[in-house]
């Protein structure tokens, strides 16, 4: 007999729709966040009773989940009901910082110096187990919150655990787990202990539905379960219209994949973009850019490990060395925004960031001309402003599992940008054909790249703008997550 299926849809994720601060005369007070799982999760419709399950992450959070016990009403958070789950500080700190972002982002990014990392020992060994209480907090809360036959939303490698232990708690439930990282390839991934690479793919496999933003990805976690857990590998064979790719099965049942490749909102960044705040970012902007014909090499990230600015930031020097007419004609403006700096190797990465745009600045900087504008501190409007001026966009992550930079800036983009870009990002299947596809890791390749772009003709420029504009929003955030419910559901 097949349970009767429920409308009622929850998410669950780190980092919820909404988060508190506490003003000085100790009142707190809530931002509603955006992006896919919002907008997603707004569009399903009240039917629904949505709900949203996350991490407080902070004092404030903490304080806003206890006043309101269980549950923060739609009224509170402005849109969702979220159970905002008050987690022991060292434990999330384990699972978070000692294993999350530590430990599976390194891993599925590739960024281990493995002549001296990883060393699993003892204190990882505690991290472990706060993952695993972390997970088991978020298994509890959703088999509570659950309505019979309920559809689950998981979100990401901070939560590989969970569907595998809600499974276990609440057979009834639909659930679907989604990895916006990428996923490290066999022979990578066993750089994890044993029992952690089974774990985390045991648990994503407790889902009816893996899905992953490219197919890329997908066949990479697939390879992984054939290898670390003997499962066998099939071909999905579904409707055309799931995603499904791919399917595992594994100790007796069989998960689906899918892949849905997450694009940009068009509607929202061409309105966001024509507001007077980015305006007068714009006008700013071009006083520090200085002369009228100076071309643009934009760059926004955070100062993330894996997005490559250092290497960036070589390339424009590169370009500048070996094409001496561009001295004086371009101007790098770099949106390096902080990034993850309670951990000590991203305050030393963001240091090297500033290090050598100041270094490109001294040698080949001129009274009238800063080769390089770096700005670190984070101003959406001023983002939206730089990729208007772009000329050209260099967007050259080690490894990414989307980036959604690269599909914005044709979007909002003036007069058309050339756009440079990793093939080690996701987005690189779908951008490809009207990029310039470069080697991350090919400060030369990126370079020559860099002139290329500067050097395209306006017509070839403004034609391939169109044509990445149209492929970089082909499935918007809601639409991303509504052919995601519906597939799991289907």
């Amino acid at each position: 007999m097949v349970a009767e299926r429920s409308a009622q849809v929850l998410v669950a994720s780190n980092r919820g729709p909404v988060a508190y601060s506490r003003a000085e005369d100790g009142t707190l007070s809530s931002r509603r966040g955006g992006g896919g799982l919002v907008s997603g999760l707004s569009a399903i419709g009240p039917d629904a009773d949505a709900v949203w399950v996350c991490a407080a992450l902070g004092d404030a959070d903490r304080e806003a989940a206890r006043r309101a016990g269980a549950r923060l009403s739609p009224e509170e958070t402005g849109g969702q009901a979220v159970r905002m789950l008050d987690i022991p500080a060292e434990v999330f700190s384990g699972a978070y910082n000692g294993v999350a972002n530590s430990v599976l982002w390194f891993v599925h990014h590739l960024l281990y110096q493995t002549p001296f990392e990883p060393a699993f020992d003892a204190v990882f060994a505690g991290q472990w187990a706060a993952y695993e209480r972390y997970n088991a907090a978020f298994a509890d809360a959703l088999a509570e919150e659950a309505a019979q036959g309920a559809t689950v939303l998981v979100q990401d490698y901070h939560l590989a655990l969970v569907p595998a232990l809600l499974r276990d708690r609440r057979p009834d439930l639909r659930t679907g787990h989604f990895s916006h990282t990428p996923w490290a390839p066999p022979d990578y991934y066993r750089l994890l202990p044993d029992h952690v690479a089974a774990a985390v793919l045991r648990g994503i496999l407790g889902a009816d539905r893996a899905a992953f933003l490219t197919a890329r990805w997908a066949r990479a976690f697939a390879d992984c379960c054939a290898e670390v857990l003997g499962a066998e590998v099939g071909e999905a064979g579904g409707d055309g219209g799931s995603g499904d790719e791919l399917t595992v099965t594994c100790e007796g049942r069989t998960t689906r994949l899918g892949v849905h490749p997450l694009g940009g909102d068009a509607e929202f960044l061409r309105e966001r973009s024509r507001r007077p705040d980015v305006a007068e970012r714009m006008q700013q902007l071009r006083a520090q850019i200085g002369g009228g014909d100076r071309r643009t090499v934009v760059r926004v990230d955070r100062t993330e490990l894996s997005k490559n600015i250092v290497r960036g930031l070589h390339a424009f020097r590169r370009l500048l060395t070996e094409h001496p007419e561009w001295q004086g004609r371009v101007v790098h403006l770099a949106f390096a925004y902080p990034s993850r700096q309670d951990l000590a190797v991203y305050r030393d990465y963001t240091a090297e960031v500033a290090r050598v745009a100041e270094e490109i600045n001294a040698d080949f900087g001129t009274p009238a001309w800063t080769p390089v504008i770096l700005h670190v501190q984070d101003d959406f409007a001023r983002s939206l402003a730089a990729y208007r001026l772009a000329d050209v966009a260099l967007v050259n992550p080690i490894r990414d599992g989307m980036n959604l930079v690269a599909k914005e800036v044709p979007v909002v983009s003036d007069h058309g940008c050339a756009l440079v870009l990793s093939r080690e990002a996701g987005a690189a299947a779908e951008l490809s054909e009207d990029a310039l596809m470069v080697n991350p890791y090919d400060v030369t390749d990126t370079a020559r790249a860099l002139h290329e772009a500067l050097s395209m003709p306006p017509e070839a420029r403004a034609e391939r703008t169109k044509r990445l504009a149209a492929a970089g929003t082909a499935l918007p955030p809601t639409a991303w997550f509504l052919a995601q419910l519906d597939a799991l559901r289907g």
